[in-house]
């Protein structure tokens, strides 16, 4: 079975956007996969906080242990999981989404500077990559609310919203 492009194109988005979504769910609820129950957000852990005081490492460490626990801190990147991962999946605001994914992942890619297994790429840079790829491609408009959306008198005025 050969896919088409627009296929390729709608597992990549689909796929991002479970990414982010279950990194939200994981962190929120504590599914015990990257967080447990106890330090769920919802029992009142910090999102964060574990990661930037304790997992980075490299010449901006310092910086992110600085961040480490901020409710501000958290709050945006637990908006910014939500937010990508909803937006990715339903097929709207997908170049949006996909620039602020790309954000976050490259300040998540410098928490950990040099990677450990590679003196310069790695997953969070790929990551990045499929955000830049769909970003130009509308991709959106296959199996999602893209095409729907695209039609909306607001993304007509403002098409950076597509």
């Amino acid at each position: 079975m050969i896919l088409r492009k627009e296929q390729v194109w709608v597992l990549l988005r689909l796929g991002m956007g479970w990414i982010f979504l279950w990194a939200f769910f994981d962190k929120l609820f504590g599914l015990s996969f990257a967080t447990t129950p106890d330090k769920s957000w919802l029992a009142g852990g910090s999102p964060t906080y574990g990661f930037l005081k304790f997992a980075t490492y490299g010449p901006l460490a310092s910086f992110y242990h600085s961040l480490a626990g901020s409710v501000v801190v958290d709050w945006l990147f637990m908006l910014g999981l939500l937010g990508i991962g909803t937006a990715l999946i339903l097929g709207i605001v997908t170049r949006i989404a996909s620039y602020a994914g790309i954000i976050m992942m490259i300040l998540m890619w410098s928490a950990l500077l040099p990677p450990k297994n590679n003196p310069f790429l790695d997953e969070h840079i790929i990551y990045a990559l499929v955000l830049l790829s769909l970003s130009t491609v509308r991709a959106g408009q296959w199996f999602g609310l893209g095409k729907w959306w695209s039609k909306t008198r607001l993304v007509k005025k403002y098409p950076i919203l597509e």
